[in-house]
């Protein structure tokens, strides 16, 4: 069963504001242009008597719609701009680039556009990023036995003291430390709902989270002083298989994720977190019922604080928990997401 849209006005409304919290919950279909939009398009808007609400861009496309040029309607939300996607891929081709303002002039890109973007959606600089690339990937080759001034100077540095410097700076500990230390790599992953942030060490994965979700930046303050580890952007093999299985449940080819997780809690919110992951896929349960599974059934609301506490969503799914009731109740990534995820699910278990 299909979620229920928002009334009329409400719509309209979100419409006008360019909302971005109702991105994703409907689309936005001209009668007088033929074309649909996010509610955050900028475009001049229509007036009331010109548009009408649609459920998903499929079923604006069936009606004969055509996407908007201006919103990209049918593109992930947080998608890389196109003017940005060739320096992203050079990055990643090259590993422990430097490239400077006067080098982004050379590209046609305007340095200032580039630090916004790397602020917005990395929270550092481009600079910064780069730095933080180079000090990740020299963390790894130390892990792996390299000699520290061996990784430094493959890394871009030029001394060894600049290279120390720089990587406590970020990690807060020696490179020469590295083999007993942690880092957490984190990188945005593009889903139908929109950015999520993931994150791993190389034991496993240990974050997955909305971008717009309002304690992110507390979840990862906490991760990081339980694992006692800093965060560096980039990748290694287990967010690789994150991506390659979150975009099979998305798909309805997957129901159960198969990675090494690090879940980072305490005792009683493991055990929380262990039983959500019994839930089976297309099924939900009440607070109450979880509780009581976990032997504690006088604990419902601490069991629906670890719940929200929980940083790894959709791989812990406690988007499968409601109200005793039956209703929706509190999802850290917005009540509209719970919902397409249990839509998700029931549909393709009813294959």
């Amino acid at each position: 069963m299909m979620a229920t849209l928002p009334d009329f006005d409400t719509m309209y409304e979100a419409f006008l504001r360019k909302d971005s919290s109702f991105d994703g919950i409907f689309f936005v279909a001209v009668k007088t242009t033929g074309i649909f939009c996010r509610p955050t398009c900028p475009a001049r808007k229509p007036k009331r008597e010109n548009v009408e609400f649609l459920r998903t861009s499929r079923e604006a496309l069936q009606r004969g719609y055509r996407p908007c040029k201006i919103c990209r309607p049918l593109a992930f939300r947080g998608e890389i701009p196109d003017w940005l996607m060739p320096l992203l891929t050079e990055v990643e081709a090259t590993p422990g680039i430097r490239l400077k303002d006067v080098d982004l002039r050379r590209r046609g890109l305007d340095p200032n556009r580039v630090r916004r973007w790397f602020r917005r959606h990395h929270g550092m600089t481009f600079q910064g990023y780069l730095r933080a690339l180079r000090i990740g990937q020299a963390f790894g080759r130390i892990r792996h036995g390299d000699k520290v001034i061996d990784a430094a100077f493959e890394s871009g540095y030029e001394s060894l003291s600049g290279f120390t410097e720089s990587f406590k700076k970020l990690t807060w500990f020696s490179p020469k430390h590295s083999p007993h230390q942690h880092l957490m790599t984190v990188t945005r992953l593009l889903t139908p709902l929109g950015p999520m942030l993931a994150g791993a060490t190389t034991d496993g994965v240990c974050l997955l989270e909305f971008m717009d979700r309002r304690m992110l930046e507390t979840q990862l303050n906490r991760l990081s002083r339980r694992l006692q580890a800093r965060w560096v952007p980039g990748d290694n093999r287990h967010l690789s298989e994150l991506h390659v299985q979150l975009n099979e449940y998305f798909t309805g080819k997957r129901t159960m994720f198969d990675f090494p997780l690090v879940l980072a809690g305490t005792t009683f919110q493991e055990a929380v977190w262990r039983e959500l992951r019994t839930i089976p896929y297309g099924e939900t349960r009440s607070y109450l019922e979880q509780a009581e599974r976990l032997g504690r059934p006088e604990a419902v609301r601490a069991v629906a604080r670890a719940n929200g506490d929980n940083r790894m969503a959709i791989i812990i799914p406690c988007h499968r928990v409601i109200g005793k009731d039956g209703q929706l109740t509190g999802y850290g990534g917005g009540l509209w997401r719970k919902q397409h995820l249990l839509d998700l699910e029931r549909k393709h278990t009813r294959r």
